[in-house]
């Protein structure tokens, strides 16, 4: 069982980024392994973890198809989709309420 390498916050060496570092570049990690990990410290609490994956390793993000964009499209009208009142909320319904802000609270909402 090996441990990996663990960096304090903006000490990484060249060639290794974060998943967010990657996707500014236009890359993805490509199912590598996590080669590292960074460590940002916080006061009074335990510090923040990043895993950093090798850039020469990282792949371009594949297109956006059609079809891609049309499955997005409808999984993104679902959830404004209100299931109690059956109407379009035109925002993204918060999954703790369920429904949308009329429904959960209707007493504040009347007027």
């Amino acid at each position: 069982m090996s441990t990996l390498p663990v960096y304090r916050w903006r000490l990484a060496p060249e060639g290794l980024a974060t998943f967010r570092q990657l996707r500014a570049l236009g890359l993805r990690p490509a199912g590598q392994p996590v080669v590292a990990q960074l460590e940002r410290p916080r006061r009074r609490r335990e510090p923040l973890i990043a895993y950093l994956y090798r850039i020469d390793r990282a792949k371009p993000v594949r297109p956006m198809t059609p079809a891609r964009r049309a499955a997005l499209a409808k999984v993104n009208a679902a959830r404004q989709f209100c299931p109690e009142c059956g109407r379009d909320a035109g925002y993204r319904i918060p999954p703790s309420l369920g429904m949308c802000t009329p429904c959960a609270y209707p007493d504040t909402t009347a007027a």
